[in-house]
């Protein structure tokens, strides 16, 4: 561990005994105050259509994720969870799937608050950590309002999806995206105006909708075909120690 790191971690000593000493209002005071973007393919803005009509709750997905990025067993970069949804109508039920993952919004909340400048948004819009320079804080964790974060238990720290953006560097698909039976998910270049993405949310442009979108993230992942009560009504708990849905605790109370 180099001095830098450790010197942070004595000072944070602190905080890190409870999350519940963080300064959640400081947090969501400082979304709107994004630091510059580097790193990435200048001139491109990556996003993610997610098609819900062509999504079996395979979870192809979520095993080809695990199987690139390797995170710990019980912890996940991306999830489909299953929702029994009733008509209000007829009261008959039927199954949604709603695949999650980071959203690499474009005014993302868990950026500012990092005190190491750990995690960045590139020119592109993915949003990266670098976990060489992560102090475990999990101030981001908190931030995030789609609980896509998590502290990785090998590492002790942030981790998340980040459209493999080292397949990305290289010419290949993200490997849900690559593995979806479905062919579910589409990512590309919102810059481009011939992308495949922007060809899908053109033809389906009434049905496009984001999860959150009163909190003003601006997210990147698009969903095609969401009942309306998933917009606002997804769980994100903004505490270290609440159940994830990315996989078991998140840390263990003091």
């Amino acid at each position: 561990m180099d001095k830098s790191r450790r010197k942070f971690l004595g000072q944070a000593s602190v905080l890190t005994a409870g999350a519940s000493l963080v300064p959640l209002a400081e947090v969501e005071a400082a979304i709107n105050q994004q630091p510059l973007r580097r790193g990435g393919h200048a001139g491109k803005r990556y996003g993610m259509v997610i098609d819900l009509r062509r999504c079996i709750g395979c979870q192809a997905c979520t095993v080809s994720c695990s199987i690139e990025n390797q995170p710990p067993i019980g912890q996940f970069r991306t999830v489909v969870h299953q929702y029994e949804v009733a008509d209000a109508d007829s009261g008959e039920v039927a199954s949604f799937m709603l695949p999650r993952l980071c959203n690499q919004c474009d005014s993302p909340p868990c950026v500012p608050v990092c005190p190491v400048q750990a995690t960045w948004q590139q020119h592109d819009g993915i949003v990266v950590i670098d976990n060489e320079q992560c102090v475990g804080c999990g101030y981001c964790v908190q931030a995030c309002p789609y609980d896509a974060r998590f502290i990785n238990h090998s590492t002790q720290t942030a981790d998340k999806c980040n459209f493999c953006v080292h397949r990305l560097d290289v010419g290949l698909l993200p490997a849900c995206v690559e593995s979806c039976v479905g062919g579910a998910r589409i990512i590309g270049d919102l810059n481009d105006p011939d992308s495949a993405i922007n060809r899908v949310i053109a033809e389906s442009y009434d049905d496009v909708k984001v999860l959150k979108p009163e909190l003003g993230t601006r997210p990147h992942v698009f969903y095609i075909g969401m009942t309306d009560a998933f917009i606002d009504r997804i769980q994100g708990q903004q505490g270290l120690w609440f159940e994830s849905e990315h996989g078991g605790l998140m840390g263990e109370p003091a």
